[in-house]
């Protein structure tokens, strides 16, 4: 048994406690058949980042549901793990070695890249590992996991492979999104969509043979170098008679065809669309369905190549100005105006993207998709909150198949290799010895790497060992609850469910549990460019990390953002430290461990009602973390522990705790054991230190069973409940008439006898905490009384007792002063003519209402001061 210290410090201890759990085994999960397994993999943060807000809130609420089941008795493993963030991570080395070396991508070989990679993985993917330990996280770390390690670099090349060999993955040339400046491909997923400011153009094409324009509309003139079509609705009576005719494409000076396609919107621009399949999605699906040729006219790095004719070598931009400045210069150009429209941009560097053709890998996913749905819509997995199904619904709807491939050096290398006699292709799990197609024996591997989701994607199962059977895969997987943001939903949890359910046959958990996102304090979104974020760290450093922990998951409601408030986790801290102050209070009585309770005690009412309320408390705060309510959980673990225990009991118990009462000891020390295991999960240093110095409490707190109700005797409770209420009533009345604690007066009661009675005997709680000298029974008359009327019973004070009469004489006549002033003020107001007249009518009629407020106030207080002056 350790002492405590006197003051709360969580710098001095919280070090302690993370290294003692780790040198004692606590996180270790283990196979057990004697047990239920709770299973938690933790989405893996990348390698680049450090611990932020949304990191600590979701850690924390992971956290959270792992410590309650691991004290429920389930065998508990939270696997960890980092990603290797394929375009991030590649993208800092870069700009590292461009800042110290003054080189480029260019100018680097694969194998010294490759090389920088691992050294910046050892040097900073520990780094976020560390920050997760300070912040409490009871992780197995024996299983620590990591993207490309061989384990799970094994299970990667399994899934290529099978998918390969049943026709799921196929290589194909086909319009995909491009990011210039990462120089790779991007999935749908990985683009996001912005608002930019830009313009309409208007420009005229020719029809071939006749006199008669065309004018379609477009935001991106440039692109017209490309086009290999005009489309028109098949039933716009419009352009009824250019259908199957050709027009000269501007500045080209190319005939291109008009064809009908029930695609183009008659009710937008022109209701005439330029097509072009090379640098558009949509146009490209036209050209799919016509024939049409695809002309790419841009480089990989977004200039213009030979197709786009004299614009050749000019980045997009400048060829956009180049090309409207020729257009107007030719006559082509028949309008202009500013138009807003969402533009795609990369999800890392946030340069615009652009659609390219070009040969990818891709994952055929209509199939795949339709099973995570349908697991799903069967009950398998279901989300918290459920509302969160239809974004998760909606994208499987509109899915496309998969491009996952990135031209890219950092990642999971494709597992294909190249004849280097007749170019074949093997996709195989190692590198072929002879080509199966000519004999030959060199082969070359393709030089792109995989989607960083495509490993993500087998988080759950890889990280168990598969594709090899094991009893750790056999005993852990399914895994319960994935804790995720709902931005990530498409990014992680669809391609999680599809690929669990294809290669495990049941989807790789039975819950999502969303978190919000974590604003700043006025409830704007976290950003750099706003400068509006906070450390965790160095929030742990100041307040501790259980303060911090609190702050941010208390008040929330699940699925809801959260703002983060230094003001907040400030008062976390004040409530560890009311906590720390009462636990010490309650240890300073005890010398060695109290008898347990048996329930053949004669317990007091107050003490039968803590056990009482005890009971709920464990009840509430169980069922809200089966809900994954965990706000309301922690909310309801602080009501109990401040304001009932702390408060209340505590508080009651003072005289027979000074009286040597042993009971009120065996009590407090039962219910503060039970208490610190209610606000483990959500505080687990302070808890675990606190009961390191409770006598009788043995091992860790970590590893103590969750508590159980007890049978009490509720007779009375609903007194107890009377005496409280009737209590705060007297303290507001007292607070009201400033009265000092040490001016105590008698209280008389009457009313139901049962509850009169009770309060009676119960003397000793109104002395301790109402400063009353006696409780009696109400004589027939009581003059100059304040009168409380709770739950059928009358309370009444005589004043005499309470007030001293020229000190309030005194006070009532500030009071009064003070409201004649602002009567004298607001009635000035509304004597002036320019503000009757001129300010809102609202505003005029509140000084009105004003003035008749204070008036009756002003007379109350009067004839209070009369009653006075009669007792003088």
């Amino acid at each position: 048994m350790k002492a405590m210290e006197k003051t709360y410090s969580p710098q001095s201890f919280e070090k302690r406690i993370y290294q003692k759990w780790l040198d004692e085994g606590n996180f270790k999960a283990r196979v057990n058949p004697d047990k239920m397994p709770f299973t938690i993999v933790l989405p893996p943060p990348n390698i680049t980042g450090r611990l932020h807000e949304g990191h600590a809130l979701n850690h924390t609420m992971q956290d959270i549901l792992i410590r309650y089941k691991r004290m429920k008795g389930f065998e508990t493993l939270w696997l960890p793990g980092t990603d290797h963030a394929s375009i991030a991570t590649e993208v800092k080395i870069l700009d590292q070695v461009l800042k110290e070396e003054g080189r480029t991508k260019d100018e680097l070989t694969r194998e010294e890249f490759l090389e920088k990679a691992w050294a910046w993985k050892d040097k900073y993917g520990g780094e976020i590992v560390e920050q997760m330990k300070r912040l409490g996280n009871s992780c197995d770390w024996d299983r620590e996991r990591f993207t490309m390690d061989e384990v799970c670099s094994k299970a990667v090349i399994e899934v290529f492979v099978r998918l390969y060999e049943e026709g799921l993955i196929y290589k194909g040339n086909r319009l995909i999104n491009w990011c210039p400046t990462c120089g790779t491909s991007l999935s749908d997923a990985e683009v996001d969509h912005e608002d930019v400011s830009g313009a309409f153009y208007d420009i005229a094409y020719p029809v071939a043979g006749s006199d008669e324009q065309l004018i379609i509309s477009t935001t991106r003139p440039e692109t017209m170098l490309a086009d290999t079509a005009v489309a028109v609705h098949p039933e716009d009576p419009r352009y009824q008679h250019l259908i199957g005719q050709r027009v000269r494409l501007p500045l080209m000076d190319r005939l291109i065809p008009v064809v009908a396609d029930d695609y183009v919107d008659r009710e937008l621009g022109t209701g005439a669309l330029k097509v072009t399949p090379a640098h558009d999605p949509n146009d490209y699906e036209i050209g799919q369905r016509h024939g049409l040729e695809v002309i790419n006219i841009f480089t990989e790095d977004a200039k213009v190549n030979e197709a786009g004719g004299s614009y050749a070598g000019l980045d997009r931009y400048e060829a956009r100005k180049q090309v409207v400045k020729d257009l107007k210069d030719q006559g082509y150009l028949i309008g202009q105006k500013d138009h807003l429209h969402a533009v795609g941009h990369c999800y890392r560097c946030h340069k615009v993207v652009e659609p390219r053709i070009s040969d990818q890998w891709f994952v055929a996913m209509q199939e795949l998709a339709k099973q995570a749905k349908q697991s799903v819509e069967r009950g398998e997995m279901s989300f918290v909150p459920p509302r969160y199904v239809k974004i998760y619904n909606n994208w499987l709807d509109n899915i496309r198949d998969w491009n996952i491939s990135r031209q890219l050096w950092w990642g999971h290398r494709i597992p294909a290799y190249y004849c280097d006699s007749c170019q074949s292709i093997a996709v195989a799990r190692e590198m072929p010895d002879v080509c199966p197609d000519c004999g030959g024996e060199h082969f070359t591997q393709d030089p792109d790497v995989l989607d960083t989701w495509f490993s993500s994607a087998l988080w759950p199962f890889s990280t168990l060992g598969w594709p090899d059977e094991s009893p750790d895969l056999n005993y852990f997987y399914p895994t319960d609850v994935l804790v995720t943001g709902y931005d990530i939903i498409f990014f992680w949890v669809i391609r999680m469910m599809f690929s669990g359910l294809k290669f495990m046959q049941e989807a790789p958990f039975h819950t999502t549990l969303i978190n919000g996102i974590v604003r700043d304090s006025i409830g704007r979104k976290i950003s750099k460019s706003l400068n509006n974020g906070t450390d965790p760290i160095e929030v742990i450093d100041e307040y501790g990390a259980d303060a911090l922990r609190y702050m941010l998951i208390s008040g929330t409601a699940t699925g809801n953002d959260t703002r983060f408030s230094l003001e907040r986790v400030e008062s976390a801290r004040n409530f560890a430290n009311k906590l720390w102050n009462a636990s010490r209070f309650v240890l300073s009585s005890l010398e060695a461990a109290p008898t347990e309770l048996t329930g053949e005690e004669e317990l007091t009412l107050a003490d039968r009602w803590i056990l009482s309320e005890l009971n709920q408390a464990i009840r509430d705060i169980s069922e809200n973390l089966e809900k994954s309510e965990l706000g309301m959980a922690a909310d309801r673990a602080l009501d109990f522990a401040w304001g009932t225990y702390c408060d209340w009991y505590i508080e009651l118990s003072k005289k027979r705790l000074y009286a040597g009462d042993e009971l009120v000891r065996r009590v407090l020390w039962t219910v503060l054991k039970d208490l610190l295991k209610l606000m483990h999960p959500f505080m687990p240093f302070i808890t675990e230190e606190i009961w390191q110095a409770i006598p009788g409490a043995d091992g860790n707190l970590i590893v103590a069973p969750w508590p159980k109700e007890r049978a009490i005797d509720t007779t009375d409770l609903d007194a107890m409940e009377a005496i409280m209420s009737a209590i705060g009533r007297i303290r507001n009345l007292r607070a009201e008439m400033d009265l000092p604690v040490g001016r105590k007066g008698r209280l008389y009661v009457s009313g139901d006898k049962r509850l009169v009675e009770i309060m009676k005997q119960q003397a000793e709680a109104f002395q301790a905490l109402a400063s009353v000298s006696e409780v009696l029974d109400e004589p027939e008359s009581v003059e100059n009384a304040s009168t409380i009327l709770v739950d059928k019973v009358e309370l009444t004070l005589p004043l005499d007792d309470l007030i001293d009469y020229a000190k309030e004489y005194q006070r009532l006549a500030k009071q009064k002063e003070r409201l004649e002033g602002e009567i004298e003020r607001a009635q000035a107001k509304l004597a002036n003519e320019g503000f009757v007249s001129k300010a809102p009518a609202q505003l005029v009629e509140g000084e009105r209402n004003k003035v008749i407020d204070y008036r009756e106030q002003v007379v109350e207080l009067t004839e209070k001061m009369a009653l006075i002056e009669a007792k003088k």
